[in-house]
């Protein structure tokens, strides 16, 4: 029934997922969501996530920060990062999602979107066909509209996870 709103796998936080595992998978690209993935809401880039935009750089990873937030946030964020944005992206509209492709050369096969929200996030990279990587939110205060959708996660992440647990009974 929630299919449609699955990740295709989940992590902590976007500093505990395996790029290298990602990149031998035959990924390149990396599309990322702001606040709550890689700093807290509103914050600017922090040296963690310098570190962490660094090394997918030495990996070999393009990397795109792809928002829904104003010029202003995004704009600043990307260039302290040196990486290209798309701001105001409408997810979970593919259009932007298939631009941030274009952008970075690469398609739906070799790019992974990593972010922090089931419904804008998760379900845009899903219907446009691309790798989705859930991860744990940075911060547990948030806006309320924010805060009223992540109820409606906890349902999906409960289904997500029941099912999870009967596709392992199956194979082992």
């Amino acid at each position: 029934m929630f299919q449609t709103f699955y990740p295709k796998e989940t992590a902590p936080n976007a500093y505990e997922v395996d790029y290298k595992g990602l990149r031998a998978r035959g990924y390149k690209a990396i599309l990322y969501d702001i606040d709550n993935t890689l700093v807290e809401h509103n914050a600017p880039a922090d040296d963690r996530s310098h570190a962490l935009i660094e090394e997918l750089k030495g990996l070999g990873f393009q990397i795109l920060v792809l928002s829904n937030n104003k010029e202003p946030r995004v704009k600043s964020f990307a260039d302290a990062l040196q990486i290209p944005y798309i701001y105001k992206a409408a997810k979970p509209s593919i259009k932007q999602y298939q631009a941030a492709m274009v952008l970075l050369g690469s398609d739906e096969q070799s790019t992974v979107l990593i972010g922090d929200q089931i419904f804008t996030d998760v379900w845009g990279a899903n219907r446009a066909g691309m790798h989705s990587i859930l991860v744990g939110q940075l911060a547990k205060h948030e806006e309320i509209q924010i805060i009223l959708k992540r109820i409606l996660e906890r349902i999906v992440m409960r289904e997500y996870e029941k099912n999870k647990a009967k596709e392992q009974k199956k194979e082992g």
